[in-house]
């Protein structure tokens, strides 16, 4: 059986609503105001955006433009499962995933004691499972956990969720303008925050799909799911999986019209909007159909949706 609206390559969002945002009832909790585990980024101008002939014009990838940021800490990683894990601890939070009482998981990570319960897919896109049980606690389903996976990035979080665990901790989503400058890592429209080849020699250098998407996957890279947070080596700003492994929510409402070539101001997207902008591409992007693990890609998904390749990294003003 078929679900959902039209085949969403990247992450497929959801169709109902629980009409609720528990990011709205948490408030900042944690006391600890260290910075560590960020890293400084420094105020600066730089070109975002491209007009590079591999993106996607419909996307809102271009035209590149000049934007001016404050200094910013980011996380050097995505959010981990050891970390959700203590804003859970602490404050008893249920995502959204257990509250819908299932999430979206791709069909070849499923166990097979699983599988033989899914009986809905995504229309168009089926290699998307719609899994009961499936959550940041139970990536693939029930009967599977994060135990031995404490450094992987958490997933199944939706938008909302990411920000209940920002105000918690805090600190905020990153704006794309801001997560893009720090993915490029000082380099000037590059395709990858290492430059422009993908495997400069013959390395791999970010964790995506290789073979014949969506059936074979190589694992080239070394990894057929998700990476730890902390895989390959980090951009110049010293951030790790910039591009590949997981999606990362920012903060934006996602928009592909009006962008203005005039130099932009700490630019935090459209006030309005349906769906929330999401960067840096996953384990599950190939060249074939969706290479959005270029630094400049963009993507988007309603903020209670939630899917197992969908994270998220934090930031806090300077």
């Amino acid at each position: 059986m078929f679900v959902g609206q039209k085949g969403h390559c990247c992450a497929p969002p959801r169709t109902e609503s629980n009409n609720r945002s528990m990011a709205d009832t948490i408030q900042p909790r944690s006391k600890n105001r260290s910075t560590k585990g960020m890293i400084l980024i420094p105020g600066d101008e730089f070109l975002m955006g491209t007009e590079d002939g591999e993106g996607y014009h419909s996307d809102g990838e271009g035209p590149v433009r000049r934007v001016q940021l404050d200094s910013y800490y980011i996380d050097v990683c995505a959010v981990t499962n050891t970390q959700f894990a203590q804003f859970v601890k602490s404050t008893s939070y249920k995502t959204e995933a257990e509250t819908f009482g299932w999430s979206f998981v791709f069909h070849s990570l499923v166990p097979a004691r699983v599988a033989g319960s899914v009986n809905k897919a995504v229309f168009e896109t089926p290699w998307w499972w719609q899994v009961v049980g499936a959550c940041w606690r139970r990536p693939e389903g029930p009967n599977t956990n994060v135990v031995k996976r404490p450094n992987h990035p958490v997933v199944h979080v939706s938008w909302n969720d990411a920000v209940a665990y920002c105000q918690w901790a805090g600190k905020r989503l990153a704006t794309e303008a801001e997560w893009e400058y720090a993915a490029r890592g000082g380099l000037v429209q590059m395709r990858y925050p290492w430059g422009d080849e993908l495997t400069p020699g013959d390395l791999h250098r970010c964790n995506i799909w290789q073979g014949q998407f969506p059936n074979n996957n190589t694992g080239e890279d070394g990894y057929i799911g998700m990476a730890p947070a902390r895989s390959f080596p980090p951009n110049d700003f010293g951030l790790y999986n910039m591009s590949g492994n997981v999606w990362e929510w920012c903060s934006d409402w996602f928009c592909t019209t009006n962008r203005s070539t005039d130099l932009q101001e700490n630019p935090t997207g459209p006030a309005t909007g349906t769906a929330r902008s999401m960067r840096g591409g996953s384990y599950l992007c190939h060249s074939s159909y969706c290479n959005r693990y270029r630094v400049a890609s963009r993507s988007s998904n309603t903020p209670d949706s939630s899917t197992g390749n969908l994270g998220f990294r934090c930031v806090r003003d300077a």
